[in-house]
């Protein structure tokens, strides 16, 4: 007699693109439910910044979502993230070129081999030079460019992609949610609070290295499992999936003076990007322009023909259509509650429930309230410019500094950015590391605690010391 098969049910996570529309769905309902308002918007004279007038709340007509409406968010959602989609496909199918040329391969495998023995030294390095981006000029969707780089050299080193990623785009974050000098969440705050630019840094800069130190022990922490038992990698299908993309080292490519040329292209691009975004006040299409530039010159150079080109850029680009389309979904959260008028109400709520409990608790009321609107508003500015008028004058009337209520407002704003789908940079950086978001959800909750409770602690000893200016 034969044995019975037995079958094993597992338990799966819903496709990210059910998870996103079925938010579409729930704030369609919303539209029904809350009470449709808004603020009016002003022209500040002093910053030329559109501004909310946090007196000026008032009821508008209910605009309901409509059964046609809620497809056409996704569109809708797609348009308004375009630029965020096609930047996507113009890096993977770039990248993809400068693969296929073999530098950077060969380039890859040289580090390599100068780290084994001390790899450990490749986290804390990465994770700092990528903070000291996010700290200055609020390194977000640039990120995604050197996330192929960060997973190439985790693997070589026998890390996974969950590595290479998380020490590109975490140390990103860490200078990001610190802010020292961040200009499109600090600056834009402090300038509507009317604080003067990037006062209490030194503040800000003891929190940068507390962040630093916390994701430092967390990922290596978490490398150091992966490098001694693969399978317990969060991605270990991708990983043997993508076996073939893990660099031997000790079988070496050699690397020639075309690919040595190659590399040329690929740092001198960089540091067009970096000069661009300091200096001349770039941001995605030029990024894309230089990516795209770099990866044409890179092929001429390399030996690939024009033909050869254009195939690897579709290959590339093919490549991250899944996660180019979960940037347009996941906008269309927001275009259903623009539309419905519900934004604004939602703010008005949170901002008003907090008023009347004591400093002490109500700056962190503000933080939750931060967090909170984070998952409707991941633009950091946007939501500067959305609820810094209304949190400065209320930090006044309960008792706590301006330059507290900006500290909530950068934590509530910058931590969560690595986790909520609504953010275009994290499912552009998903995308080209070809993560799925539950797994990078999985692996990143315990870190995401963690920081959630540094910013809490911070934020209580900055109310207590009465940080400042005012």
């Amino acid at each position: 007699m034969s044995e019975p098969t037995i079958i094993k049910k597992k338990s799966r996570v819903p496709h990210t693109y059910v998870i996103l529309f079925t938010v579409i769905i729930i704030m369609a309902i919303l539209t029904y439910i809350i009470p449709a308002g808004e603020f009016d918007r002003v022209k500040d004279p002093n910053t030329g910044r559109t501004v909310v007038d946090p007196a000026s709340f008032h009821a508008v007509e209910q605009n309901p979502t409509t059964p046609f409406g809620l497809f056409q968010s996704v569109p809708d959602g797609m348009s308004a993230a375009s630029s965020i989609v096609f930047f996507i496909f113009i890096v993977g199918g770039s990248f993809q070129i400068l693969t296929g040329t073999g530098a950077i391969n060969a380039g890859i495998s040289r580090i390599a081999v100068k780290l084994e023995g001390r790899d450990k030294l490749m986290i804390p390095i990465f994770t700092i030079v990528f903070s000291i981006f996010g700290g200055t000029i609020g390194m977000a969707e640039e990120a995604i460019v050197f996330v192929p780089i960060g997973i190439a050299l985790a693997r070589a080193l026998g890390y996974d992609a969950i590595v290479g990623t998380a020490m590109v785009t975490l140390g990103a974050a860490a200078g990001f949610t610190s802010g020292f000098m961040n200009p499109f969440t600090v600056g834009v705050a402090q300038g509507i609070s009317e604080l003067p630019m990037f006062s209490g840094i030194a503040f800000r800069l003891v929190i940068w290295v507390v962040m630093l130190i916390a994701v430092n022990i967390f990922l290596i922490r978490y490398a150091t499992k992966v490098k001694n038992n693969p399978e317990l990698s969060v991605v270990s299908e991708l990983e043997e999936e993508e076996k073939h993309e893990i660099i031997d080292l000790s079988t070496l490519p050699e690397l020639t003076s075309r690919h040595i040329g190659v590399l040329v292209v690929f740092v001198l691009g960089l540091a067009s990007i970096v000069y661009g975004v300091f200096q001349l006040d770039w941001y995605i299409t030029e990024i894309a322009t230089t990516f795209l530039a770099m990866g044409v010159i890179s092929g001429f150079v390399g030996g690939l023909g024009p033909s050869k080109i254009a195939q690897e850029f579709v290959i590339g680009a093919k490549s991250l259509v899944f996660g180019a389309l979960v940037v347009g979904i996941a906008r269309g959260i927001l275009v259903v509650m623009t539309d419905g008028f519900i934004i604004d109400s939602i703010i008005n709520g949170l901002a008003i429930a907090i008023s009347g409990f004591h400093s002490s608790i109500a700056v962190l009321g503000m933080y939750i309230v931060q967090v909170i609107l984070n998952f409707f508003i991941p633009s950091g500015s946007g939501q500067a410019a959305t609820t810094m008028p209304i949190m400065a004058p209320l930090s006044d009337v309960i008792g706590i500094n301006r330059q507290v209520a900006v500290t909530a407002f950068q934590f509530g704003d910058g931590i969560t950015n690595s986790i909520i789908p609504t953010s275009a940079a994290l499912m552009g950086v998903l995308s080209v590391a070809k993560i799925p978001y539950e797994k990078w959800v999985k692996f990143l909750w315990p870190m995401m605690l963690i920081w959630i409770a540094i910013g809490g602690v911070f934020l209580v000893i900055a109310n207590a010391i009465n940080y400042g200016p005012f």
